[in-house]
């Protein structure tokens, strides 16, 4: 299925309700016209990571259902799924069958080996200063073959997601298998996880490199398009970096919206959001939330560091049941680049603004992407939190489908619901967008034209007040009246 201008909703596979059959039941029976793609989180078999440690993609992890599961959901939604080309589970059979064997094994260049890449198979502490990286120490696991001999190689992440030699052909040719098998199981987006840390260079930071990440990014992108998918690289940096790949036509995500858009509710000022949702890429799926944290990194240079310490300390001071210490070593979170908390809670757990963000990013450039938790305005789960001390796991709640069917019944959500169909529905969306200029620091007024069709969002970013105005046809503007 070809992707659609509508609204994309991100789950784990067993977050709303406890499978796919049950995700599908719940989508089916509540959501018809309000969500319109679907991103399924990582449902193969896994090691850690809450799936992003794959032990294979052959499979549907038998928890979450099967193939066939996979097919009825992107008979109905747009689908994306998740490829992750960073890495793979040391338990796979891959990693096992090369710590087994060895130098014999048909899989050996599948991983980066300290010893070939390095000159002295060590690095400097030049090198090791120079890696853009997730860890305190050079980004590596200390493994012993069944020989008993032990090397080095080369992990970014947890010590069960060991890093893919993506340059190999060996590793070429699995990412090839992989992405056409991920299409032929309807896959419309193929997310991939990491991609920025894929190319390790020497000499480099090994984050982003150019030109080798775009050879591997067209590489990617050519496997697929006869089969008609597109690639999402994700990536959590620099604005700038998204800026580059839309350049050369790749669709991409506004991280740096949720940001800028808390800044703005928090401040009562348009300056900064006003100024990105103008200059920033029109193909690209904007966020509020995902499974991952609120990125920082994502606005440096969109506002000042003094904006974006004065947004964090607001998102402590004003957010609901959100502390520090959920985003330190305690809570087994050393990840600066992100903070951990639902959007709601991040802004106190207010209805009314929390209905204005949403309406903002409906409104905004792109595809409105929407997570699970933020689709029904959940709270920060600080029993999830202290029962795994992870960090993340605060906007990581698991819903029954009793539990869904209770919360969808709030006067918030029957509200944002009824605009998503809009947004989903109303023509004016496949048209163009101005971002008036108004008079007043605390308004923002966005407009989408196509024909005769235009809707437009006036708000009021110090009051939350705000209302969406629409005509078609010629017809006499209205306003889209919420009510439950």
């Amino acid at each position: 299925m070809t992707i659609r201008n509508q609204i994309m909703l991100i789950t784990y596979p067993d977050s709303m309700g406890k499978n796919l059959k049950e995700l599908y039941e719940i989508l089916d029976k509540h959501f018809q016209g309000i969500i319109g793609g679907l991103h399924i989180l990582p449902f193969f078999p896994s090691s850690a990571d809450r799936g992003f440690a794959p032990t294979s993609y052959e499979i549907v992890d038998s928890a979450f259902g099967d193939w066939n599961d996979i097919k009825v959901l992107s008979d109905r939604y747009y689908l994306m799924v998740d490829f992750m080309i960073n890495h793979i589970s040391t338990d796979s059979l891959y990693f096992q069958d090369f710590l087994l064997n060895k130098e014999q094994s048909v899989y050996k260049d599948l991983f980066l080996r300290y010893k070939d890449f390095w000159p002295n198979k060590e690095p400097t502490q030049h090198d090791i200063d120079l890696i853009y990286k997730r860890k305190p120490r050079a980004p590596y696991l200390d493994v012993t073959f069944h020989d008993g001999t032990t090397e080095k190689v080369w992990c970014t992440f947890s010590d069960e997601q060991v890093d893919l030699a993506v340059s190999t052909q060996t590793t070429k040719a699995f990412i090839c298998d992989t992405l056409q098998k991920l299409s032929d199981h309807g896959a419309s987006i193929i997310r991939l996880d990491a991609f920025a840390y894929a190319i390790k260079k020497l000499g480099t930071n090994c984050f982003f490199v150019e030109p080798e990440t775009f050879e591997l990014l067209n590489y990617c992108q050519s496997i697929v398009k006869d089969k008609n998918v597109c690639i999402l690289p994700e990536i959590h940096e620099h604005y700038s970096i998204q800026m580059k790949l839309a350049d050369r036509g790749y669709w991409v995500y506004d991280f740096a919206l949720p940001l800028l858009l808390l800044n703005a509710l928090y401040t009562g000022k348009n300056k900064n959001l006003v100024n990105w949702l103008k200059i920033c890429p029109r193909k690209q799926f904007t966020t509020l939330d995902t499974h991952d944290g609120i990125g920082v990194a994502d606005v440096k240079g969109l506002m000042t560091q003094q904006e974006i310490d004065q947004t964090t300390e607001f998102l402590f001071s004003k957010g609901a049941n959100v502390k520090r210490i959920y985003n330190t070593s305690v809570y087994n979170n050393l990840d600066v680049y992100q903070l951990n908390c639902t959007y709601y809670s991040a802004l106190g757990d207010d209805d009314d603004a929390y209905l204005l963000a949403r309406a903002i990013q409906f409104f905004a450039p792109g595809i409105p992407q929407i997570y699970y938790v933020g689709l029904l305005a959940g709270k920060n789960d600080i029993t999830l939190l202290e029962k795994t001390k992870v960090g993340r796991d605060i906007n990581r709640h698991y819903y029954s489908k009793k539990e869904v069917e209770r919360e969808i019944e709030r006067p918030l959500l029957c509200k944002m619901y009824q605009i998503m169909k809009f947004r989903n529905s109303f023509p004016a969306f496949d048209g163009d967008i101005t971002i008036e200029n108004t008079n007043k620091e605390n308004e923002l007024e966005i407009k989408w034209v196509k024909g005769k069709s235009t809707a437009v969002l006036q708000a009021d970013l110090k009051t939350y007040f705000f209302k969406i105005l629409y005509s078609s046809d010629g017809e006499a503007e209205k306003e889209l009246i919420l009510s439950c």
